[in-house]
Parts: C-alpha cells; sequence; structure tokens
C-alpha cells in the first residue's frame, strides 16, 4: 500500500464520523434481521434463524476485533485502533441477544429449563463461558475504566478476548458437528489460526527475524 493511500486512510480512520460510521454499520445486520422479523421474511423457522445469525455475527465481529491490531501493523494505519473498541462492544451485543434469542425463543424465559439446558449440552456451556467472560470486557471497555484500573491490568483483563474467541469456536463446532455441517467453521477456525498465529509470531520475534532477511 502506498504512502499517499496509507494517509488518506488514516485520515478518514481519524475523522470524527468514522466512529459514528461504525457504529452505523456494525447495526445493520441487527436492524436487517429485525426488519425482516416484522415483515415475517425469516423463513419456515424463524426462532432457528435468529438464534443463528446472532450468533454468527457475534463472531464475525470479533474476529474484526482480533483483525485490528494485525491490519494496524501490515498495512500500516494506526488511526483503525479507534475502532477497535465499537467492534469489540458489537461483538458483546450481538452475543447478547444470541443467548437472549435461544432463552426467549426456544426456552421460554423459563429459568429452570435454561440452566437444566446449559448444564445437559457441551455446546450451550462452552457458549454461556464464553459469553460471561466477554461480560467484564465489554463492562470496563470505556477510558474510565482503563484510568481506574491501570493500563497494565486493563491490558492483561483483556486477554481474555483469546479465551472467548477458542471458546465461541468451539461452541459453533459442537453445534454445525451435530448435524455434520462443519465446512463454515473450518473458515472460521483457519482464520482464527492466522489472527493467532501472527501474535505468536509477533511475540517471538519472528515476523521481526522474516523483515530482517
Amino acid at each position: 500500500m502506498s504512502t499517499a493511500v496509507q494517509s488518506r486512510l488514516n485520515a478518514w480512520l481519524l475523522h470524527p464520523w468514522a466512529k459514528p460510521a461504525c457504529w452505523v454499520l456494525c447495526a445493520i445486520p441487527a436492524l436487517a434481521l429485525l426488519a425482516a422479523a416484522f415483515g415475517d421474511a425469516l423463513g419456515a423457522n424463524p426462532a432457528e434463524r435468529l438464534i443463528r445469525e446472532t450468533g454468527e455475527w457475534a463472531l464475525r465481529f470479533l474476529w474484526l476485533t482480533l483483525l485490528i491490531s494485525p491490519l494496524r501493523e501490515l498495512a500500516g494505519l494506526p488511526g483503525v485502533l479507534r475502532l477497535r473498541r465499537p467492534l469489540g462492544v458489537t461483538a458483546f451485543v450481538y452475543a447478547a441477544l444470541h443467548f437472549l434469542a435461544y432463552a426467549w425463543l426456544d426456552k421460554g424465559l423459563i429459568l429452570p429449563d435454561i440452566f437444566a439446558d446449559v448444564f445437559k449440552r457441551n455446546f450451550i456451556l462452552v457458549g454461556m463461558l464464553a459469553l460471561l467472560l466477554m461480560l467484564p470486557l465489554a463492562l470496563t471497555s470505556f477510558n474510565a475504566s482503563i484510568r481506574a484500573l491501570g493500563g497494565r491490568r486493563w491490558q492483561m483483563l483483556h486477554k481474555l478476548v483469546y479465551a472467548v474467541a477458542l471458546l465461541g469456536l468451539l461452541h459453533f463446532y459442537w453445534k454445525k458437528s451435530a448435524k455434520n455441517d462443519v465446512d463454515e467453521v473450518m473458515v472460521y477456525a483457519v482464520l482464527l489460526a492466522l489472527l493467532l498465529g501472527w501474535r505468536v509470531m509477533r511475540r517471538g520475534g519472528i515476523l521481526a527475524a522474516l523483515r530482517v532477511h
């Protein structure tokens, strides 16, 4: 990418409207599902589609959140860091909607049935663990939280995102493997392996060594 293109992209990313535009784009899948629900256009099994799509959008936004650091370094776009927090919060919102759709549409908000299902089915248990781990990340996604916790402790806390991603992928795999439909899961797995692998190589200095040679 040329320096001129990088400068233009960074200027756009640093524009005051960049974050609001990101929030609007993040809301589009939810608004589309809501419009489809009101228009009776969710297909033969509306509950299943709402549960499935909110969960998949949670994974997509989580993967996009993990993409920010590699994109900043590999594409030379420091301004993209401004979008990491909106993307991470959006991933949590879609995960919460995923759970709400399951609890309401599948279990009728009957708590004993929900608790029984969580401990009976492994994929629901790991999904719940992922959601619970996302909660402190969402609650501390503001500048005041960084000041209160201190930068180092805040960074350590937010490393939970890697556990969340692995649990989310396992949740998705167990759900899909029950129907012998894991092709899509493998795409998510490969992308996650690349995102985490980049971090491992960077931490170990392997990327720097490759640049030298």
